[in-house]
């Protein structure tokens, strides 16, 4: 028995989940406190409220319906997930995830509104411009060796005032937020495919959430299964031995890169040709989406299909902050409590090396004992 439970702690995936479990149950902790320290009264019902989300509501129909609120938002972080960990898979750490997802965004929302073009061009349109940012980084990567983090990070600015002016002449005008795409072009919108019925003709969850897990096998099955998914997992781990052994090394990192961007910006499409929000061409912060996108990668042990639960996830806890008693916390309670647990995923990877290093120790004192 004890052979048997010590094999299968040596098993990555289940590494991997008890390391996000802990991760998660560390990160309520600390919310938990922080509550306590500030109203010890309402702390219990609030962080319970954060965990059941929309179970808050007792009748069925309510529940339904802000669930699929919740998968409406999991759709496009999945995607965001997936640009990330793709990218981190062949040996790039994709933090403009943010600015491909922005870029996405204001060429959906252009093809729709200005050019009032149907949903699938629109969302093709999504997909060039965030494969197009993300080429930028792989080029300047590839042929001048400027790491990927800087130049993700500058076109992540880039690409936000250049949504914004680009989107300007589509605001309502008497708002900073673009026009409805239902009233302006409702082609625009994509289809539920009946899907909507499941979640009582919540009318926004749309193709977008059977769409993205397919997504996700799909990239899975090209990292692991693939001869192109072994290259770019090769030139990620050397890409000098990659060139050695024939490969092209830099057209690789290329293809990462915009691969990676474009799934950020069709997470971009998935969210605003829903019609779930609008654009505001006076915000001055990259949406966060993008960033959330790092820590579902790494809660997910970056791996595609754990990615859609990891998203799932902290997309459930980050709609559950509000319904915390405002009139007992600040507003800013819940985005604390949601960052804790984001900020925490990050050491999924740390415990997971600790646990192996541990179950190693433990075999080589045995083995010493034996001796």
């Amino acid at each position: 028995m004890e052979k048997k439970r010590a094999s299968l702690l040596r098993n990555p995936g289940v590494q991997t989940l008890l390391s996000s479990l802990l991760c998660i149950l560390l990160g309520l902790v600390i919310g938990y406190i922080a509550l306590l320290i500030i109203n010890p009264a309402g702390a219990w019902g609030a962080i319970t409220a954060i965990v059941k989300n929309f179970w808050n509501y007792g009748r069925t129909n309510l529940q339904l319906r802000y669930l699929g609120n919740t998968l409406v938002k999991t759709a496009p972080l999945l995607m965001c997930s997936l640009s990330v960990l793709f990218a981190y898979k062949v040996g790039l750490f994709n933090i403009g995830a943010a600015g491909q997802y922005v870029a996405g965004a204001g060429a959906a929302l252009y093809f729709a509104l200005a050019l009032k073009m149907p949903w699938w061009v629109c969302m093709i349109a999504a997909i060039l411009a965030g494969a197009v940012l993300g080429c930028i980084s792989g080029a300047l990567k590839s042929f001048c060796n400027v790491n990927e983090v800087i130049s993700c990070i500058m076109l992540n600015w880039i690409a936000l005032y250049t949504v914004n002016s680009l989107l300007n002449p589509v605001k309502n005008p008497t708002s900073p937020y673009t026009m409805g795409l239902t009233s302006v072009n409702p082609e625009a919108v994509m289809p539920s495919l009946g899907i909507e019925k499941l979640f009582t003709n919540n009318r926004y969850t749309t193709l977008a959430i059977p769409l993205a897990i397919v997504i996700a096998v799909l990239i899975w099955v090209l990292l692991s299964k693939t001869k192109l998914g072994y290259e770019l997992k090769a030139t990620g781990l050397n890409k000098h031995a990659a060139k050695y052994a024939g490969m092209r090394e830099k057209t690789n990192i290329i293809l990462t890169m915009a691969i990676a961007g474009g799934l950020a910006g069709l997470g971009a499409a998935m969210m605003y040709l829903t019609g779930f929000e609008e654009w505001s061409v006076t915000q001055s912060s990259v949406p966060a989406m993008g960033f959330n996108g790092i820590a579902a990668a790494f809660l997910g042990g970056l791996h595609p299909i754990g990615a859609i639960f990891s998203s799932f996830f902290i997309q459930h806890i980050t709609n559950g902050g509000g319904y915390v008693d405002m009139t007992m916390y600040s507003s800013d309670i819940s985005d604390f409590i949601s960052s804790m647990i984001i900020y925490l995923c990050g050491f999924v990877l740390f415990f997971r090396q600790f646990m192996s290093s541990r179950l190693a120790r433990r075999d080589e004192a045995r083995k010493g004992g034996k001796q």
